[in-house]
């Protein structure tokens, strides 16, 4: 029997003008100038093209209201009507004040199930997880004023990493819009840059149409959020709804790549001598079309933070598993040595690039995007291609099928296995302590690289984006651009709602987890198999590294223990599941650690298991921020 420490039981089975400006007209038609746009007159009848590019639109032939259609009904009434109508079958909805209309809807729901966070900003992280794990929109809903501010990192968050999200608030009645109300702030004008759009419904008999604009533009080209503010008052009057009103909108249709364009590319693929596949988010929906790309070509495959899973990570002929700051020295060797960089569903982000000037400086570069912005915005490309990654590929999969000449190019992957020789991915040991690392490898091992995981932001997310082979999209689900801490937790919740039956582990740190604990809670309550594998360090990991790097070990306020007693576990972890109902244990030793994931893994319902691990190893390699390959630190 193994001696980590158990605390808890096992169970046997689940169980509103003053100082504010005034909100924008609802009549104004929102504005995309950096969207490539075709204005399109569109009908609820007229829906072929919305049907392929917007997720879950509402049948009215087929959906069965509870209401008899001339029957009025309140505003919340008509905003959940208009929720089930886009096949929504789960929110996390907070009430206060201003919302609770709308709750009192929910539970005249047939369809609606609400999951109660206990924060708003555990809300929105758990319809983070939902939309990122599914490909589904996430919907929250907040009341006004401090519920809806609460939201807003969540927001950044979606935005920064393209995820659908349709997030509700409450707000003051409309004739006190503008005067400091209680519990008022300018929802709308706060998120407006963080938002794909956002809507203040000034009248009841604009929600129907409102609705199916959110969702079509969460999930149309480059999925985002879209923020709804409803005045208490608009939610308390009574209307017919129309369900047949014509969205008032541009459409933002995926225009198909031009043959021309894709014979341009194969022509440079089969004059390179070194390319590499440098893949994002963008590809997340096309990764059956990636994987038959690269079976035709040869291609070896580096990922983005953001795109890992797109290409299975345990392909070690091809996968050069994921490339910038703390990528694989051979994914970064791949970039700075190769001659054509296949750049596909990516943005060229800082943390990838370094300095831009040297990222990929001997090679040809060709983007493919959905969208256009994104396109010569930090690198300009010697081809580009504006258009969904996955009808690209497609296109150029054909073209190969028909092809008799065979690519080759077997000597730059012999090379670049040389490299992984060379510099695998390592790490330090400290006797029978556990290195980290180690305990994402068992987990890996153990889960046969099939679970979903959660993190939460700075050093135990790197090393699961090194050392967790991921092998197949929807997988990895992890604040990438915002850098959120708090996610990984309520992140997880949402995976575990929207993936029933599946392994979903949060890999965390004691720093961010402890940012929205409160949602062990909710899981318990929800009875949700969320599995925590807790590295526990007592510090700040990756400001304690930065420390160490970059101001001479200088140490500010990154150690988050007792410093009462600096060797005490604190606080302790195991208290704060317990107070909840979760089982949890402690794991101190190396020789232990494999029974106790493993009783984690095996226990019905939630657990978790606190990680105690040292905190002197660096996650590396590090290029330094704003450096080249040539800076790696290994």
């Amino acid at each position: 029997m193994a001696s980590f420490s158990f605390f808890g039981t096992i169970p046997s089975s689940p169980t509103k003008a003053s100082v504010f400006s005034l909100p924008v007209s609802v009549t104004t038609l929102p504005s995309f100038p950096r969207r490539r746009a075709t204005r399109v007159s569109v009908s609820a009848n007229s829906k072929k093209d919305q049907d392929r590019t917007a997720s879950r639109r509402e049948n009215p032939s087929t959906f069965n209201s509870k209401y008899a259609p001339n029957v009025p009904r309140s505003g919340a009434d008509i905003l959940v009507e208009a929720l089930e109508r886009q096949g929504v079958d789960v929110v996390f909805a907070y009430p206060g004040g201003a919302s609770m209309e709308i709750h009192q809807a929910l539970t005249r729901s047939n369809t609606i199930r609400n999951v109660l966070p206990r924060h708003e900003q555990g809300g929105i992280f758990a319809a983070e997880g939902y939309a990122r794990s599914s490909g589904k929109p996430g919907i929250c809903i907040a009341t006004s004023g401090p519920g809806a501010m609460n939201l807003v990192s969540g927001l950044a968050d979606a935005l920064f990493d393209s995820v659908p999200l349709i997030a509700i608030t409450g707000q003051v009645p409309r004739r006190m819009i503008g005067t400091m109300a209680f519990q008022e702030t300018p929802v709308v004008e706060v998120t407006r840059t963080i938002t794909k759009h956002n809507y203040l419904v000034m009248e009841v008999d604009d929600i129907p149409r409102i609705v199916r604009e959110a969702f079509f533009l969460a999930t149309s080209v480059r999925p985002g959020p879209v923020l709804i503010d409803v005045p208490k008052d608009v939610q308390q009057q009574f209307a017919i709804p129309n369900w047949e009103q014509p969205m008032r909108l541009p459409l933002y249709m995926s225009t198909p790549p031009k043959v021309s364009h894709l014979e341009q590319i194969l022509r440079l693929v089969s004059e390179c001598k070194r390319p590499v596949l440098y893949v994002g988010g963008g590809c997340l929906n096309s990764s059956e079309e990636l994987r038959r790309f690269v079976e035709l070509t040869g291609i070896p495959v580096a990922s983005t933070f953001m795109g890992l899973g797109s290409y299975p990570c345990d392909d070690e002929e091809f996968s050069l598993q994921m490339l910038g700051m703390h990528g694989t020295v051979y994914a970064n060797y791949a970039v700075e040595y190769s001659d054509l960089l296949l750049a596909f569903g990516v943005r060229f982000d800082d943390r990838v690039t370094g300095k831009l000037e040297a990222f990929a400086s001997r090679a040809k570069i060709v983007h493919i995007d959905i969208d256009s912005t994104e396109i010569g915005k930090n690198k300009t490309p010697h081809v580009s291609v504006c258009c969904d990654v996955q009808l690209a590929l497609q296109g150029m999969n054909e073209v190969l099928e028909n092809r008799r000449d065979v690519l080759d190019f077997g000597e730059w992957r012999c090379e670049l296995n040389e490299q992984r020789l060379k510099f695998p991915l390592r790490f330090k040991t400290f006797g029978e302590e556990i290195p980290p690392q180690y305990a994402i490898q068992l987990l890996d091992e153990l889960t046969d690289g099939k679970a979903i995981i959660t993190t939460g932001v700075g050093q135990h997310q790197m090393w699961a984006a090194q050392f967790y082979r991921f092998k197949k999209p929807r997988q990895w689900l992890s604040s990438g651009g915002l850098g959120a801490m708090g996610f990984g937790l309520p992140a997880a919740m949402g995976a575990a709602i929207a993936n029933p039956g599946a392994v979903v582990v949060d890999i965390d740190g004691d720093g961010s987890f402890i940012m929205n604990i409160q949602e062990l809670a909710t899981i318990r309550v929800e009875n949700l198999p969320v599995k925590v594998l807790l590295i526990n360090n007592q510090r700040l990991g990756m400001v304690l590294q930065w420390e160490d790097h970059f101001y001479a070990a200088n140490r500010a306020d990154s150690f988050l223990g007792d410093p009462a007693n600096p060797e005490a576990v604190f606080p302790d972890m195991l208290l704060f599941a317990a107070s909840c109902g979760i089982p949890a244990a402690r794991v101190t030793r190396r020789e232990d650690l494999r029974e106790a994931i493993q009783t984690m893994l095996d226990t019905p319902g939630p657990f978790l298991l606190d990680v105690v691990c040292p905190h002197q190893d660096h996650v590396l390699p590090l290029i330094p921020s704003g450096g080249t390959f040539k800076d790696i630190i290994v």
